[in-house]
């Protein structure tokens, strides 16, 4: 074996897998198509629902088991805490012993959640996702997940199970956490980031979930989706095509959910003729957690194992995950009993042995000595997720100037989520996906709570706190305290929020969806007793969706907006209500003004819009892109033109200059951007379309390029964007995607409803069809003045 071709790493990948191939028996082969989960929970107390049902515990067959070889590893460091030394070299011992034990002496890949950080014991928990598009930095995610992958690779990881693309449909889903916003271009940006950072460390990007989880008919987890197919087009899939073509992207996980009847882990128009035939991917497909078992006992389009199998299989799913029972035993003997073709078989371990292979574990000399410490935490990671919270605090309204805190006031900090540091973290950070099955085991991490970061930040000021309420319990009891601490201040700062968690044990969170957009618990009764103090309140929010805020428009000081911020997240809501950091954060979603005027996001198309047909205004209380800053911003040369080559500027029907282009040119908008204020800030310049008329129905804006700039007082910058016709493509009736001849405006606001600039534009010439060579962004130009 030591000799043969497949051995030889100066021959191509592909050569050397297909020397290997026939070398395999079938057992060996199925052996490639699954993963194994050693230590997950079997008696019903797991992370997840029906883990009982689906894991095996392969411990007492586990040396008879990697004889066959073994696909993956599951989540060695993020099923129970272990110290990350330890763990390095107990995983090296496990693919050690794989190797030796099979014929082949290949190991196996390791995998491990990575959504918001390793998820790991004494690993850095970053801000979630949703933070993540409202810094709305692309270069600073992809830095984050750089850093992210180093980790991995430090302890023997090799696939990571993130970014999640879904587009957020209805934020009352429990997962919206998870999401980067409800807008498919800033998700697929920064999603795109994501992959090229972790991609850039060795590690391969898993992209979730693969496609239409977040569609989900009535925001219940799990539900069938009920996207049209313009909609799956045009907002679910754009994301995914925009992480596979420019970020690199080496997997994709199939989602759990069905789509008109088919689920996306048996459907192979998905994961086989648009992924890999249309988009030309190239890596490996994984299911869900249990997803190829779901086939069978939830969506019940499979009434054995072997049939669930062969229709993953059929699919395009090359790896069972977690854990074996669906690819295993069952799969071999209908293989055998000509059941199930063995191309099947041989295709999808062909993808999983190229992956290894570029991965080096078919070479020989792969094995890495095992560091003897291993610091998950660093002083640069913590840095990093510091300036990420910083960048991600919105500042949702300020009227009358209430922040920045004065230094030497007295504040009643008043709510459930200052004195707790779990209040920082999403539901798949370590302490709150597994620590909450470990009592007694520490955080592992410091994660600075709200209340002890802010009188770190004001130590002058007279700081007193009372919890007020539980953040879901019905109790009210704690109301009295709440309203004596807040009338003895001359401030009170209202710490609200969510509770992450996984089904159902959170108000955010897998599994955790709710009824509407309601404050949870009796958080919303608790601030209309603040309020009624007549001292100003400032509302924080500590949260992983939007919560419906219009109750209390008008009657607050400030509004604080800031998502699951990570264990740096404390000092950076503390900096902004002390004003040392400016806030830059801007909405990733919409803000609602009522509890029940969802599901609603800002791709709305007219009838979406509010009008007379309803006395129903779903209208939201702050826009996508929203935010404030502590300075003021002047925006002045607006110039629009075309590149070369197009026609001189003329007069539209509604009297306003209009320029046009053919439907495949090309046209800039250029602005620039002056900080007049006196402290050094943060704009983010946003350029959406609007099409006035389509041959379908189109949302009244949607975002296409976004810049943040950084100015210091007295500062400039002029900001580029170039736009592209193809930008403005469409799933047409016939399901095609085209760049259709008309009038376009460009506007350029500072969000979704605040417009500065506009740009009218003409599309002239023939309707023409794009396809996977379309330009997808923007690309933008910044000059400092």
């Amino acid at each position: 074996m030591t000799t043969a071709p497949w051995r030889d790493r100066a021959l191509p990948a592909a050569a050397r897998v297909d020397d290997l191939l026939p070398r395999m028996t079938l057992e060996e082969k199925t052996a490639q198509l699954y993963g194994v989960w050693v230590g997950a929970a079997t008696d019903g107390d797991g992370v997840a629902p029906h883990q009982h049902d689906m894991t095996a515990d392969p411990a007492d067959d586990w040396d008879e088991l990697i004889t066959r070889g073994l696909g993956q590893l599951t989540r060695s460091f993020g099923t129970a805490p272990v110290d990350p030394a330890l763990g390095a070299r107990a995983l090296a011992r496990a693919q050690r012993r794989i190797a030796e034990a099979g014929r082949f002496g290949i190991p196996a890949v390791a995998h491990e959640e990575c959504l918001a950080g390793f998820t790991a014991w004494r690993a850095t928990a970053y801000p979630v996702p949703l933070a993540w598009g409202a810094a709305f930095d692309p270069p600073l995610v992809e830095e984050m997940a750089r850093h992210i992958g180093r980790d991995l690779r430090t302890v023997g990881v090799h696939q990571g199970l993130a970014p999640v693309l879904d587009v957020v449909r209805d934020p009352r889903w429990g997962r919206v956490e998870e999401t980067i916003g409800e807008d498919p271009y800033l998700v697929g940006t920064l999603g795109t980031a994501y992959v090229r950072g972790l991609e850039s460390a060795g590690i391969v990007a898993t992209l979730k979930h693969f496609a239409g989880y977040a569609s989900s008919a009535g925001a219940r987890n799990l539900a069938p989706v009920r996207a049209g197919t313009r909609e799956f087009a045009d907002v679910t899939l754009p994301p995914f095509e925009m992480a596979l073509r420019e970020g690199g992207a080496r997997s994709v996980m199939a989602a759990y959910t069905e789509r008109d009847g088919v689920p996306a882990s048996a459907d192979p128009e998905l994961l086989t003729r648009l992924l890999r035939e249309e988009w030309g991917f190239t890596g490996t497909v994984v299911a869900d957690y249990f997803g190829i078992g779901f086939l069978q006992t939830l969506h019940r389009v499979a009434g054995t194992p072997a049939e669930a199998a062969r229709l993953a299989l059929e699919a395009g799913i090359d790896v069972e995950l977690p854990t074996v029972k669906y690819y295993g035993d069952a799969l071999v003997a209908a293989v055998r009993a000509g059941e199930i073709p063995e191309a099947l078989i041989d295709r999808a371990a062909r993808r999983v042995l190229l992956q290894k292979c570029e991965l080096g574990l078919l070479d020989e000399d792969r094995r890495a000595e095992s560091p003897e410490t291993v610091d998950l935490d660093s002083a640069a990671n913590r840095a990093l997720a510091r300036r990420l919270a910083e960048e991600s605090v919105v500042l949702l309204d300020n009227p009358d100037g209430l922040l920045p805190l004065a230094p030497d006031t007295r504040i009643a900090v008043i709510g459930p989520r200052a004195a707790d540091a779990l209040a920082m973290l999403g539901c798949y950070s370590f302490p709150s996906h597994v620590l909450t099955h470990h009592p007694g085991v520490d955080l592992g991490i410091g994660i600075p709570t709200l209340l002890d970061s802010l009188r770190a930040e004001l130590p002058d000021a007279k700081v007193t706190f009372t919890q007020g309420c539980g953040v879901s319990d019905p109790d009210p009891s704690g109301f009295t305290e709440a309203i004596a601490r807040a009338s003895e201040a001359d401030v009170c700062v209202a710490v609200l929020g969510d509770r992450a968690g996984l089904f159902g044990r959170g108000t955010s969170g897998e599994g955790c969806d709710v009824a509407d957009l309601s404050l949870p618990g009796v958080q919303g009764e608790l601030l209309d007793a603040l309020v009624a103090t007549g001292v100003p309140v400032v509302l924080v929010l500590l949260t992983g969706r939007p919560y419906a805020l219009g109750r209390w428009q008008g009657r607050l000081g400030a509004v604080v907006q800031a998502f699951f911020p990570g264990e740096e997240g404390g000092p950076a809501v503390a900096g902004v209500l002390s004003g040392r950091v400016n806030p830059s954060g801007r909405l990733p979603v919409s803000v609602p003004r009522v509890p029940g005027g969802q599901p609603w996001t800002y791709l709305q198309p007219p009838l979406g819009l509010a009008g007379e047909v309803s006395n129903l205004d779903p209208t939201p209380l702050y826009p996508f892109g929203h935010g404030r800053s502590y300075t003021e911003f002047g925006w002045e040369d607006f110039v629009a033109g075309p590149d070369e080559g197009a026609r001189a500027p003329q007069d539209s029907p509604s009297g306003a200059p209009e320029t046009e282009i053919g439907t495949d040119g090309s046209y800039e908008v250029s602005v620039t951007v002056r900080n007049t204020g006196e402290r050094d800030g943060t704009e983010v310049v946003q350029l959406y379309l609007h099409d006035p008329v389509a041959s379908v129905t189109r949302p009244d804006v949607r975002l296409i390029g976004y810049r943040r700039l950084d100015l210091a007082a007295g500062e400039s910058a002029r900001v580029t964007f170039g736009f592209h016709a193809d930008l403005s493509a469409f799933t047409d009736r016939a399901g095609r995607r085209v760049v259709e001849p008309g009038a376009l405006e460009l506007r350029l606001g500072t969000s979704s409803a605040q417009v500065r600039e506009v740009a009218r534009i003409r599309l002239t010439g023939a309707e023409r069809e794009v396809g996977a060579e379309r330009r997808l962004h923007c690309e933008v130009r910044v000059r400092r003045n």
